[in-house]
């Protein structure tokens, strides 16, 4: 059992006392991070969320908590009163900023012991996923874990302050609701009441919202949460938040910049960024044809070359059956990247999980291109190659042929690949852009049929409403998404 507080209250948090608070006496309570037990000389590294503090229980001041001391283990509660004194200059530590600072304990109150942690409470610890989901309480008292939860809360913070400057109202939406089509199947919850009826978890605000437009609300948010019943995937998860908006009275233009100037001011209130606007912009066929993605990451180039009129009659049949079966052949260079052949075999197997048939490439090596498909290609057919991807000697060209659909999805994943294996990704950058112009339909070999490629409730641009009775499959959407260093 445990010490009681008995009235004690906290100074502050751990981590921000600095050299100014030297002298002043102090109240801390927090978790034991490490303990050093150097005979006399008792040093605890104290931790909360704010960050860490030394403790110094001294011996020779011959305080009666020092076996209290002694017994400390790491996670035990503790609560303590002291001075805060300087470190000697040689026991500095700046890379904390408590790092010339240490507390001397006067009093010591153990609130909670602890057995001993199945892992480390440490940043970036290395333990399995499963182990740390069982232990959640603990894998959560991590620095790294805490740090994304107050950035969570700092921007939950910062988008409402923005949109209330705004004139937005924040209202909340029923969770429980009628089934409607959306992208994903509904969770359902039985009825208690009505038996044999359900409920269904709202992927999206989506009519909720829209009742409140012709309702006179005029603009509305909420930090939203939402359900969908689908696989789990490294961006997808069936229970997720969102900041959901709905406005009246504006256009696409307006939304958009509403949008911008959240972003920016997100950016510059958790992280210290400015993020210059207006953002870019790519058309969903201009983020296809370079990318291989409606949501590009732009952190890097290996942007994809159009070979198709290259291609169209050469001799290599893979190449020429594509184009005129109405596909593409699609190129990426990966720039000096000394890659083995049994690396490009592994990639030639990773891109055929996207549909690809094959893989071929071209290796501009020092003694020559190496290539199992030049055989096939006339010597101006691969200059023309050459000179259409500025390829050089140590770059390796990495070719799909075959539709759209799938040329996009293997060359847009290898080039992701590609980068991760060859250290491309920048750190530390931000990039972010507006993917707009989206196709309104797209086909659903599950159904047989066009779908709504975004939602149905999105509208036709204007230009192509004539295209909706004859070539439904050509008409583009007024959606438009955002999209941050290749996640949208």
């Amino acid at each position: 059992m445990g010490e009681k507080l008995s009235g004690w209250k906290r100074s502050g948090m751990c981590g921000t006392f600095s050299q100014e608070d030297i002298g002043k006496s102090v109240t801390l309570m927090g978790w034991v991070n490490s303990r050093r037990n150097l005979g006399g000389l008792i040093f605890v590294w104290l931790r909360d969320r704010s960050g860490v503090i030394q403790l110094v229980f001294d011996e020779a001041a011959k305080k009666d908590y020092f076996a209290d001391a002694e017994s400390l283990r790491s996670e035990y509660v503790i609560a303590v009163k002291g001075e805060v004194i300087a470190r000697t200059p040689e026991n500095y530590n700046d890379d904390l900023p408590t790092g010339r600072i240490e507390v001397r304990v006067e009093e010591l109150k153990i609130l909670s012991t602890a057995l001993t942690p199945p892992f480390e409470i440490e940043e970036n610890s290395k333990v399995k996923e499963e182990l740390r989901l069982k232990y959640r309480y603990l894998d959560l008292r991590r620095p790294d874990m805490q740090r994304n939860l107050m950035l969570r809360s700092q921007i939950a913070m910062s988008t409402r302050q923005y949109l209330f400057e705004q004139g937005f109202l924040e209202i909340e939406t029923p969770i429980l609701q009628k089934s409607t089509p959306e992208g994903a199947r509904d969770y359902l919850v039985p009825s208690r009441v009505h038996h044999g009826k359900f409920y269904a978890l709202p992927q999206s605000p989506q009519i909720f919202k829209q009742l409140l437009m012709v309702s006179g609300m005029d603009k509305y948010y909420q930090i939203a949460k939402c359900f969908r019943d689908e696989d789990l995937r490294a961006d997808r998860q069936p229970e997720f938040t969102q900041v959901d908006m709905e406005l009246s009275f504006v256009e696409k233009e307006d939304i958009i910049a509403v949008n911008e100037g959240l972003f920016q001011r997100i950016f510059k209130d958790t992280l210290g960024i400015d993020i210059p606007l207006p953002l870019p912009r790519l058309t969903w066929q201009q983020a296809m044809d370079r990318y291989g993605s409606d949501k590009p990451d732009t952190r890097f180039g290996m942007e994809l070359t159009d070979l198709s009129d290259i291609a169209k009659d050469c001799g290599f049949k893979v190449f020429a059956e594509a184009v005129k079966n109405g596909g593409s052949v699609r190129a990426i260079k990966a720039e000096q990247a000394g890659l083995s052949r049994k690396e490009i075999d592994a990639l030639g197997e990773f891109v055929k999980t996207y549909g690809a048939k094959g893989l071929a490439w071209m290796n501009l090596k020092a003694e020559g291109l190496n290539s199992p498909i030049a055989k096939f290609l006339s010597e101006q057919e691969i200059a023309a190659i050459l000179e259409r991807t500025q390829a050089k000697t140590g770059d390796v060209l990495f070719f799909v042929a075959d539709t759209n659909k799938v040329v996009y999805a293997a060359l847009g994943a290898l080039r992701l690949e590609l980068a991760k294996r060859l250290s491309l990704i920048p750190e530390n950058q931000w990039n972010l852009l507006w993917v707009t112009e989206f196709p309104q339909f797209e086909y659903s070999e599950e159904e047989g049929r066009l779908v709504a490629m975004h939602h149905p409730f999105t509208s036709p641009m204007d230009e192509d409403l004539d295209l909706l009775e004859t070539a439904p499959e050509k008409v583009r959407a007024k959606a438009y998404d955002i999209v941050l260093n290749g996640t949208e």
